[in-house]
């Protein structure tokens, strides 16, 4: 479509690239755009994210092909893409700083979590437009426009969403609540520069979550080339993983709330660590469908736990002036990072070892050093803080 057809294979993994492109440009604008919220404002910020990522939708959608106007169909779908990853970065960042903010100080973990939550029914919603356009139009037609329509549904719902921040009240300027991160008026840069420790263990658990995330988008694949089951299996596996990871990550979140951050961080990573090698030894084992599907139905299941209540944890841990920046750039730097590089990583895992538990020992690895950063980590829910406030002044 954006690349010569002289080679299949060429034009395929020119296709890829430009997917992959979007990535890269992910941790520029969670650092531009963290900043801007930053120092200016969340709505600001997330209003502009939202102009960036409607103009890069359509730009797709609009974008001619290259029998139309040669080099500059695939110049204009990577510079979209670009466009797209960069609104993306700002975007994760502001957004969950403000949802921290607007919070009630006893309902962050459940307010939180909708970031989550809401990113799993994204996630649905576009399978859900991908299998009805697949099941209306022929081959044919979605190769040629179909696929166009997809991301012009998308930028239909930027005017209301437009609309809805636009009229969103600001909090960078309100007073803070209760927090785990300290009021200071030290300089950003040295802030950044105090949180040091904190950053780089939140990057080491933000990698893990990625790396879990994109394993059990793998399923499909896998399933296919490694386990030789139908795709559908792999299809169905990361559906219903998806839409049960919805009310566990918000049931997650509002635990957090009551309990604390630590403990559902603590012992939601630890159950996850301790389902991968027999969920995997009995897919290995049995490679039947219903195996794939419960499993890794399962495993989705066990990951949502800790990302229900991890994002609390980590931006109500960093003082305001850093929040959106700092979270947004350790977010964007985890995705480009773990979650870009993951499918390749087991891919070649699989063909060097021959072992279809290659997957199952990576995830395995990644899952086991953030259990220990996450040892290292403080408490950070309001409630928990409180509590043990009272019994230290016992």
């Amino acid at each position: 479509m954006f690349f010569p057809t002289q080679s299949a294979y060429g034009s395929l993994m020119l296709s890829l690239a430009t997917f992959e492109a979007g990535f890269a440009t992910r941790p520029l604008g969670a650092f531009v755009i963290g900043n801007y919220a930053d120092r200016v404002g969340r709505r600001p910020a997330m209003i502009l994210c939202f102009v960036l990522i409607g103009c890069a939708m359509v730009g797709m959608a609009v974008t001619p092909t290259y029998a139309t106007i040669g080099i500059a169909a695939p110049i204009l779908a990577v510079l979209a893409r670009l466009l797209q990853g960069f609104s993306l970065g700002g975007e994760i960042g502001s957004n969950t700083a403000y949802l921290m903010e607007v919070a009630p100080a006893q309902k962050r973990g459940f307010t939180v979590s909708l970031q989550s939550a809401t990113q799993c029914l994204a996630v649905l919603i576009g399978g859900l437009v991908g299998a009805l356009l697949t099941a209306v139009l022929p081959p044919a037609a979605l190769d040629a426009y179909g696929w166009r329509i997809a991301f012009l549904v998308g930028a239909a719902a930027v005017p209301f969403g437009l609309w809805l921040r636009t009229n969103l009240p600001e909090t960078l300027d309100e007073p803070e609540q209760i927090t785990a991160a300290p009021v200071t008026s030290a300089s950003r840069l040295r802030l950044a520069y105090t949180y040091r420790r904190l950053m780089i263990l939140a990057l080491v658990v933000m990698a893990s979550i990625f790396i879990t995330n994109y394993v059990l988008v793998y399923v499909v694949t896998y399933a296919q080339a490694t386990l030789h089951l139908p795709a559908r299996a792999g299809f169905i596996a990361e559906s219903i993983g998806t839409a049960l990871a919805i009310p566990i990550a918000i049931w997650s979140g509002w635990l957090s709330d009551k309990y604390g951050r630590r403990p559902l961080n603590l012992w939601g990573n630890l159950i996850l660590l301790l389902m991968i090698y027999p969920v995997f030894a009995w897919v290995v084992a049995t490679r039947s469908p219903l195996a794939l599907i419960v499993g890794m139905t399962s495993l989705n299941a066990g990951a949502s736990i800790l990302q229900g209540s991890f994002y609390a944890s980590m931006v109500e841990s960093l003082p305001k002036s850093i929040r959106s920046s700092g979270f947004g750039t350790l977010y964007s730097l985890s995705v480009a990072t773990f979650g870009g590089t993951t499918q390749l990583v087991v891919t070649w895992l699989i063909h060097i070892t021959g072992s279809p538990m290659a997957p199952a020992w990576y995830l395995m690895g990644a899952v086991f050093v953030s259990q220990i950063a996450l040892m290292m980590m403080a408490e950070s829910a309001p409630a928990r803080i409180a509590t043990e406030l009272a019994l230290d002044t016992v």
